[in-house]
C-alpha cells in the first residue's frame, strides 16, 4: 500500500512540475526605434522575388 501511495505522490509531483513549465511567462518588451531614422545594420536581404534579376543587373549575354 505504501509503493501505491509514494507512487501516486510521485506521479502527482511531476505532472504538476510539467503544468507549471507549460504556464506563460512575461516577456519583456522589444525597444521601439527612433522615428525617421534608418536601421543602421539591416539591409534589404531577401526583399526581391527569388529568380527575378535586380533592375541595375545588366542583360545575360547570349551568343549562338
Amino acid at each position: 500500500m505504501l509503493k501505491f501511495v509514494i507512487l501516486g505522490v510521485a506521479s502527482l509531483a511531476f505532472v504538476g512540475t510539467a503544468v507549471a513549465a507549460d504556464l506563460p511567462q512575461p516577456q519583456p518588451q522589444p525597444a521601439a526605434a527612433p522615428v525617421g531614422k534608418y536601421p543602421l545594420g539591416k539591409w534589404p536581404v531577401g526583399k526581391s522575388p527569388v529568380g527575378k534579376y535586380p533592375v541595375a543587373a545588366p542583360a545575360p549575354l547570349v551568343t549562338k
